[in-house]
């Protein structure tokens, strides 16, 4: 038995696989920056730090011989998103009901994966995690109001990256509202999401709820590390004859190694 506690929970195999499929096909739909940055891990959930390689001086005693130092480290974070289940909805996945309710379950994903997602691009400074558009070298980019402007104001964000030297492929974030936007927008008749996916080098376009804007960021790799200790995962929590309380958790840090690798897409009335 680990730390989720499943094997106290009563809760069928078939059941849980319901679950755990349900709560599969949620997150990947969600977790948008995940695509966009690299990913190292699972390390576990007993990982607590990532070591940053970096030592800085600490009082030690007064020898002139004698140097103390102490290593630098970067906490990871936890993060857990709790739901309740009707229990009947479960015991029907062992009658063959292909269609159980699992609402809590679709929003608890949300959720935390729009936590994770926010953490990533704008940052957790309670978390040790100071995100994307925080650590950017450049000045934000005026998407301006209009879809028909959006490509113009991607090419923009580009070239300044690449003129920085960083090359592509490139990524681009967008918010629930712009993604809406640019899915229906239809420029020089073609999807407007053509038009960017040529601009960014064939690089990924992504639904990010949890983004502000948008954000346009190089895809070559090695400047956006997202540590996972223990990854998304189900555990239980407690029950009653009539519920079941469930929660999705995961550990970990991120860390931006490139400032000049990204640049954050402004717009008002994004979420």
């Amino acid at each position: 038995m680990n730390h989720l506690l499943r094997d106290l929970a009563p809760v069928s195999a078939a059941a849980w696989e319901e679950v755990e499929s349900e709560a599969e096909r949620r997150l990947r739909t969600y977790l948008g920056a995940r695509r966009l940055v690299d990913f190292r891990g699972p390390h576990g959930w007993e990982r607590s730090a990532i070591d940053l390689g970096r030592a800085e001086g600490v009082e030690g005693p007064a020898q002139a011989d004698l140097r103390v130092q102490r290593r630098q480290v970067l906490p990871l974070m936890e993060l857990r998103a709790t739901f309740t289940l009707e229990r009947r909805q479960l015991d029907d996945v062992d009658r063959g009901r292909p269609d159980p309710d699992l609402g809590p379950l679709e929003e608890a994903a949300r959720v935390i994966a729009r936590a994770e997602t926010a953490a990533v691009f704008h940052g957790y400074p309670a978390g040790g995690i100071h995100g994307i558009t925080a650590r950017s070298a450049h000045r934000p980019v005026s998407l301006g109001s209009e879809p028909a402007r959006y490509s113009e104001a991607v090419a923009s964000a580009v070239q300044m990256l690449m003129g920085a030297g960083v090359g592509g492929p490139f990524g681009l974030a967008l918010s629930s509202d712009l993604w809406a936007k640019v899915v229906e927008t239809v420029e020089d008749g073609y999807p407007l999401m053509e038009h960017l996916r040529r601009t960014l080098e064939g690089g990924s376009i992504v639904w990010a709820p949890g983004v502000d804007g948008a954000v346009v960021v190089s895809q070559r790799g090695g400047d956006f590390l997202f540590d996972s200790g223990q990854d998304l995962s189900l555990g239980y929590l407690t029950h009653d004859a009539e519920t079941l309380t469930l929660y999705l958790e995961e550990s970990f840090t991120f860390r931006v190694l490139e400032g000049d690798a990204a640049i954050a897409l402004e717009t008002a009335g994004t979420d």
